[in-house]
């Protein structure tokens, strides 16, 4: 609420007075009827709130007793429903059946009580010969067959169901991707150099909806734009020295594209500073951070992490001239939730939360909006090579189900963790593996699935593709 100069007129009680203007409605109130205003918008909040504990209670109430959903009410309603029917379909079916089966049982047993009077003639007057035996054989299994399946009725199923069949659509079914282990090439992979088609220790990836490639080229100071199926890539940021110049870097660790206005996010962690580059023209936008991996969500906000001070800060999109918030970590070195040890590559989700790769804890933590601890969704059980560790930990990202990618960088593999379970998954990779990875250090997707791996001290980007 903000003072006015003048006199105005309040809204409520429509005189001259001096006023205060509230930002939510941009209306003019008096001191009295401002007070009122705010009761009001008080009570609102009180039942918001009330809104927001009675839903509070339907989720907790759904979690312990499942059984309760709206959509098993309505099956277990459609099953009696069918049943109902069904039954009452049999029913009318059992009296048809019951008085036709009456019928032919009546003229069945006609039938038998003739031919057993012929039997006792036939023995009382002891005149037979074969013809009479197989006579009476034939009625036997004429009269059998007529009881065991009577000729006049029979049982059809009928194409046309007369109960209403239901199926599930679902939005978005689990789906555990795989891709093919033999990976293709799709940049350098010519030696470690500073050629246009080669690289020197590629850090942190970028990939844009055309598959173009961001590379930060680590050891050659430089960021490489590798266009789809190119044999060469195109520096458009540094690339002429090691410096500090506006127009150099210091060992880029990563980089990110803001697709509207195609410039260009540089983590300059030599020259401790993030950096921008539009169209050639850099701007300086964070100073003295011990930078090393980027992200940005939908809401226009800018996350970097900070591998000396270990945490991760936040800053609103243009809004630099401040010291950011910190969003992860920040409480100095250790392996406690609230604590991050060497925080490298991050990813944010849709709603915010923050995944870090906290490298030297060997493990991999999930910040939700706002937190004040993280809680471990991968590793996190110590080094080592088991399903349930992580060694040395880089790039992470995470897939629209909320599974997630790490490339687990001294085990040569890139594993997948669902959060909540103990162990991960090899899904490319690993030790003894054709094509070996070595180091691998950053991940990415396309808009295919296809799964990108900066395949670090073979100097090369790798493809893996997926297998629909």
């Amino acid at each position: 609420m903000t003072m006015a100069n003048n006199k105005t007129k309040c809204f409520i009680c429509n005189k001259e007075k001096i006023t205060y203007s509230c930002r939510g409605c941009s209306k003019e109130f008096c001191f009295k009827d401002l007070t009122e205003h705010k009761q009001i918008l008080n009570d609102q909040l009180n039942n918001i709130t009330k809104d927001f504990d009675q839903f509070k209670q339907i989720i907790n109430e759904q979690k312990e007793n499942p059984q309760n959903h709206s959509l098993i009410e309505k099956i277990n309603q459609w099953e009696i429903e069918s049943l109902e029917k069904i039954q009452q379909k049999a029913q009318n079916w059992r009296e048809i059946v019951l008085e036709c089966s009456t019928t032919l049982i009546n003229d069945i047993e006609k039938k038998f009580n003739d031919l057993t009077e012929q039997i006792k003639q036939i023995r009382k007057e002891n005149d037979f010969n074969e013809i009479n035996l197989n006579y009476l054989r034939e009625q036997l299994v004429e009269i059998t067959q007529k009881l065991n399946n009577p000729p006049n009725i029979s049982i059809q199923q009928n194409s046309q169901p007369f109960i209403n069949d239901i199926s599930m659509i679902l939005s978005k079914r689990p789906k555990f991707n795989k891709w093919k282990q033999n990976a293709i090439t799709i940049a350098a992979g010519n030696g470690q150099g500073q050629q246009l088609n080669q690289l020197s220790r590629p850090a942190g990836i970028f990939i844009d909806k055309n598959k173009n490639i961001f590379i930060a080229d680590f050891c050659n100071h430089r960021i490489v734009e590798w266009k789809c199926n190119a044999k060469k890539g195109q520096i458009i940021a540094g690339g002429i020295g090691q410096g500090n110049r506006m127009d150099q870097l210091n060992h880029p660790t990563d980089v990110i594209v803001d697709q509207q206005n195609h410039s260009i996010m540089v983590a300059d962690q030599g020259n401790r500073r993030v950096i921008q580059w539009l169209n050639q023209n850099q701007q300086i936008l964070i100073r003295n951070i011990d930078c090393h991996g980027l992200a940005m969500d939908k809401h226009g906000f800018l996350y970097v992490s900070d591998y000396v001070k270990n945490e991760v800060r936040r800053w609103k999109m243009g809004e630099y001239n401040n010291e950011g918030t910190i969003v992860a970590g920040g409480n100095r070195r250790g392996d406690q939730p609230n604590q991050l040890n060497t925080p490298s590559f991050i990813f944010v989700d849709e709603d915010q939360s923050i995944y870090v790769s906290d490298r030297k804890n060997d493990r991999v933590t999930k910040w939700r909006k706002d937190a004040k601890e993280g809680i471990v969704v991968a590793g996190g059980n110590g080094q080592g090579e088991n399903l349930n560790q992580l060694f040395y930990p880089r790039g992470v990202i995470v897939d629209d189900l909320g599974q997630i990618y790490v490339a687990d960088r001294r085990n040569q593999r890139v594993m997948r963790w669902c959060e909540g379970k103990e162990e991960g998954e090899i899904v490319v990779g690993g030790f003894g593996q054709e094509n070996q990875l070595n180091s691998p250090n950053c991940l990415s997707f396309d808009a295919e699935g296809n799964l990108y791996v900066t395949d670090r001290w073979n100097n090369r980007i790798q493809k893996f593709e997926i297998i629909l």
